[in-house]
C-alpha cells in the first residue's frame, strides 16, 4: 500500500461501495458530523458516514440544513460539511450554498443524482444538471462519475473551499457511482492523505509600511470581521500594545470577550462619530479580515471615514481590498500571520500608544443607548404591547453571559442589534448576512449548536422570518438542542410595513403584503414540536421567568414575545431615507438620488 493512500474499513456485511469511500475520505479530512435530508440516492454514503461514526444531523428542509453547515463553520472554525438529495432535495438548498458563498463560508455540500446511463431520459430526480446551477454559487463543484477518482477529487474539493476567500464547494456524485464497489488498485488517492496547506503570510515591507501609519495616527481603530475569527488572541495583544480600540462588524463579533479592555462593540457605533464636529472620526481604520459594503455603512462615510482617515485593509483575498473604498495599504495576508507580524514589528520600533483621551471616546461608545428610546414608554398606549427596544434589553439581561446569539429578521433584527451589548455574548452572528437573507437563523442555531453544545444558542427571529423555517423546532427537539428561540412577534412584516408607512403615509391607507395575523401563537407552535414554549407579553418581569423556565427544561424553547410595530428601528429609518424635499428620489433601502433636470422642460420637475 502507498504511504499516501487509506487504509480502508471494510464494512460488515457487505461491500464497500463509493459511498463507505466517500464518507472515509471525508472522517480522514476531519468530518465528524454532517447536516443533511435524507434522499434514497444517498443511502450507501449514510450507510458509510455511520460505519464510521460520523453523526448525522437530519433537518426539516435542505436549505437549514446547509445554513448549519455554515453555522458549524463559523462557530467550530472548521469546514461544514452537508448533504441533499438529487434535485428536488438540491434545488431546496440552492438558498444556502447562495448564502455561503456571499458570506465566504466553507461549506463541503454532497448530492446525488440518477444513474449516468439515464442522462437526458426524464429520469427521476434527473431535470437540472446540478454542476451547471451550482456554478455561479460555488468555488468549486463537479461530477464524479467514475469510483476511482473519489479521493481525489474530494480532497480538491475540500482544500478550494478554504483556499484563499473561503466558500462552498459541491460535489455531485451518481446513485451508480456511489453503490459502485471499490477496486483498491484502481483508486486514484490524489492528495487526501496530505497535510492541511499553510496559509499566507504577509509581505514584511507592508507591515513596516502599517507601523509606520498605526504609529502616526492619532485616533487608530481596528475593524474585525469574519476572516479575523482564528485571530482573536493575536489581535488582542496588537490592541494592548498600541492602545488600539477593537470594533466588530455587526455580521460577525469574533469570539473577543466582551471583557476585553479594548472590546469596543459593533463597528456601526463609530457613526456616532460621524455627527460630531471634526476631528472626532477615527484617523486611521485597520480592516482585518472583514469588508466593506452595507454593513460598514456602504458608501455613506459614516463608519469609514472618506477624508482625514487612511485605511489599512488586510484579508485573505486580494480581490477583496478596496473593492468599493479607497484603500491607502492593501495586505493579503491570513489575519492571524499579519497580526503576529504586526506585533513582531513593534519590537523594532519607538513605544508608542494612542492617546488616552482617544480610547476613552472610542471605548465610551459602546455604553451609549439611544436617549429617544430610552424615554418612550416600555409599553405602547395604544395597543398595550411591549416597546420593542426595552423588550430587547429585559430579554438579553435573562439570558447567560457567555450565549451565542444569531441574530435573524428585519426590524426585529435591528433591535436586536441595537442592544446586543447587554448580551454580553460570547459571540454574535448577523445570519441574514449579504444577501439580506431572512431565515437562515434557523440553520445557523443548529449549527452553532452542535459546534458548541456548552452553551446557549439564542435563536432571534421576527415573526416574519420565523414562519420560514419553524419546524425545525423538531430537530432542536429530537437533538435535545440547547437552543432559546425568541420570535419578536409585531404582528407584521416589520421592514416592509415600516418602509410604507415612512414613504406613502401621507397618501394612502394601503400597505400592500406588509400584514401577518395577530392571533398566531409561535409558543403553541413550539409545544406542539415537544418545545418549551412560553408567551410574554405586557409585562417585561414575565421575561425572565420565560427564560428560566426553559433553561431549567434543559432542552430546546421558544418565546413569542409580543411587541409592539412601533416605534419603527432607527436602521430602518435610515435605510429607507424618506424625504419630502422634491430634488430627492427616495430609492428605499440605497441611497437616495438627485432629480435630474432638463434644461426648457415645462413640467413642475423641469421636464416637459
Amino acid at each position: 500500500m502507498s504511504e499516501h493512500q487509506l487504509s480502508l474499513k471494510q464494512p460488515n456485511g457487505r461491500e464497500l461501495l463509493g459511498g463507505d469511500l466517500l464518507a472515509q475520505c471525508l472522517y480522514a479530512l476531519g468530518v465528524r458530523v454532517a447536516f443533511g435530508l435524507h434522499g434514497g440516492h444517498l443511502d450507501a454514503f449514510l450507510m458509510g458516514c455511520a460505519d464510521m461514526g460520523i453523526e448525522l444531523i437530519d433537518s426539516r428542509h435542505e436549505t437549514v440544513a446547509i445554513q448549519a453547515a455554515e453555522g458549524y463553520a463559523k462557530v467550530s472554525g472548521k469546514t461544514g460539511c452537508c448533504f441533499v438529495t438529487a434535485n428536488s432535495g438540491f434545488c431546496n438548498g440552492l438558498p444556502g450554498l447562495a448564502t455561503a458563498f456571499a458570506d465566504r463560508s466553507p461549506i463541503f455540500c454532497v448530492t446525488s443524482s440518477p444513474p449516468l446511463r439515464d442522462a437526458e431520459t426524464n429520469a427521476l430526480q434527473g431535470f437540472h444538471d446540478q454542476v451547471v446551477l451550482s456554478k455561479p454559487i460555488t468555488k468549486f463543484c463537479h461530477r464524479i462519475t467514475n469510483v476511482g477518482e473519489i479521493p481525489r477529487i474530494v480532497s480538491l474539493a475540500w482544500r478550494t473551499a478554504n483556499a484563499g476567500a473561503p466558500g462552498p464547494v459541491l460535489l455531485d456524485f451518481p446513485i451508480d457511482v456511489l453503490f459502485t464497489p471499490v477496486e483498491n488498485e484502481s483508486v486514484a488517492w490524489g492528495n487526501i492523505s496530505g497535510p492541511p496547506t499553510s496559509l499566507p503570510g504577509p509581505d514584511p515591507a507592508a507591515i513596516q509600511d502599517a507601523i509606520i501609519l498605526v504609529k502616526e495616527a492619532l485616533r487608530p481603530v481596528i475593524i474585525v470581521g469574519t476572516g479575523a475569527r482564528g485571530a482573536v488572541n493575536a489581535i488582542a495583544e496588537f490592541a494592548e500594545k498600541t492602545g488600539t480600540p477593537i470594533f466588530h462588524t455587526p455580521k460577525f463579533s469574533t469570539a473577543l470577550p466582551v471583557s476585553h479592555p479594548f472590546h469596543a462593540g459593533s463597528a456601526t457605533l463609530l457613526a456616532l462619530l460621524a455627527a460630531k464636529p471634526p476631528p472626532a472620526q477615527p484617523d486611521l481604520v485597520l480592516l482585518l479580515g472583514a469588508r466593506s459594503g452595507f454593513l460598514l455603512g456602504g458608501r455613506s462615510g459614516a463608519i469609514l471615514p472618506k477624508s482625514s482617515c487612511k485605511i489599512v485593509q488586510i484579508d485573505i483575498d486580494g480581490g477583496e481590498i478596496g473593492r468599493s473604498e479607497h484603500v491607502d495599504l492593501g495586505i493579503v495576508s491570513d489575519i492571524r500571520l499579519a497580526a503576529s507580524a504586526l506585533i513582531s514589528s513593534l519590537d523594532g520600533v519607538e513605544k508608542f500608544r494612542a492617546s488616552e483621551a482617544w480610547i476613552r471616546t472610542a471605548l465610551g461608545l459602546k455604553s451609549w443607548r439611544a436617549p429617544h428610546n430610552e424615554s418612550e414608554p416600555k409599553i405602547d398606549p395604544k395597543n398595550g404591547h411591549l416597546h420593542p427596544y426595552h423588550a430587547m434589553r429585559k430579554l438579553y439581561h435573562y439570558v447567560p453571559d457567555g450565549s451565542i446569539v444569531c441574530i435573524d429578521g428585519g426590524e426585529a433584527g435591528g433591535w436586536a442589534i441595537q442592544c446586543l451589548p447587554e448580551a454580553h455574548a460570547n459571540l454574535a452572528m448577523v445570519t441574514t448576512g449579504y444577501l439580506g437573507f431572512l431565515g437562515n437563523g434557523w440553520g445557523y442555531a443548529l449549527g452553532a449548536a452542535v459546534a458548541d453544545p456548552t452553551r446557549l444558542v439564542v435563536n432571534i427571529q421576527g415573526d416574519g422570518s420565523a414562519g420560514f423555517h419553524i419546524a425545525e423546532l423538531d430537530t432542536y427537539a429530537k437533538f435535545n438542542l440547547k437552543i432559546l428561540t425568541v420570535v419578536v412577534n409585531n404582528s407584521v412584516w416589520g421592514m416592509s410595513a415600516a418602509g410604507q408607512d415612512m414613504i406613502y403615509g401621507k397618501i394612502s391607507e394601503k400597505r400592500p403584503a406588509s400584514g401577518l395575523r395577530k392571533e398566531t401563537r409561535y409558543d403553541i407552535i413550539a409545544q406542539g414540536f415537544g418545545c418549551t414554549g412560553e408567551k410574554s407579553q405586557k409585562v417585561l418581569a414575565g421575561l425572565g421567568a420565560a427564560v428560566d423556565e426553559i433553561l431549567h427544561s434543559q432542552g430546546p424553547g421558544l418565546i413569542d414575545l409580543r411587541v409592539s410595530p412601533h416605534p419603527y428601528q432607527d436602521t430602518t429609518k435610515a435605510m429607507v431615507g424618506a424625504t419630502e424635499d422634491p430634488n430627492v428620489i427616495v430609492v428605499p433601502y440605497y441611497d437616495n438620488l438627485p432629480r435630474p433636470y432638463y434644461k426648457g422642460g415645462n413640467g413642475s420637475n423641469g421636464t416637459a
